[in-house]
């Protein structure tokens, strides 16, 4: 599984020749480049000026990628940026992601993961859904 970088000049395309030299699958995104000013101190907060953005705030653009990368490539694309509960994971898997990760939701709750799992469970039940394949990629 290959990991990009939300940072590319045009992850669909990387996507693309990763998948060409021979990636199996497909992972994305990481964190943004991100940027906080200390104004009593008139200097980057981060020792390199820039350190990663993530959680919530990044779920619509990761989803819109992952949504590009897996109609241009032909294997497993895991997609992560925000997922913090079972709606999220499944907007992501109806993006088209085959699997998702949980990152930032973890430091905020430690059962994160598994309420997502739970939640993903209860949504197919109610909406009658055998399997995600049934909703993977209907956008």
């Amino acid at each position: 599984m290959v990991k990009l970088s939300p940072n590319a000049e045009d992850i669909v395309d990387m996507a693309v020749k990763c998948v060409e030299a021979g990636a199996d699958a497909i992972s994305l995104v990481n964190t943004f480049k991100g940027m906080a000013i200390d104004i009593y101190r008139r200097k980057s907060i981060f020792n390199n000026t820039f350190a990663g953005f993530s959680g919530p705030a990044i779920k619509p653009i990761a989803l819109r990628m992952v949504y590009e990368v897996s109609k241009a490539v032909n294997v497993p694309v895991c997609g992560l940026g925000g997922i913090v509960d079972y709606r999220d994971a499944i907007e992501f898997i109806m993006a088209g992601a085959h699997l998702i990760q949980v990152g930032t939701a973890n430091f905020i709750n430690q059962r994160a993961s598994i309420e997502i799992i739970e939640g993903i469970e209860e949504f197919m039940k109610r909406e009658n859904i055998k399997s995600l394949d049934e909703i993977r990629g209907i956008i």
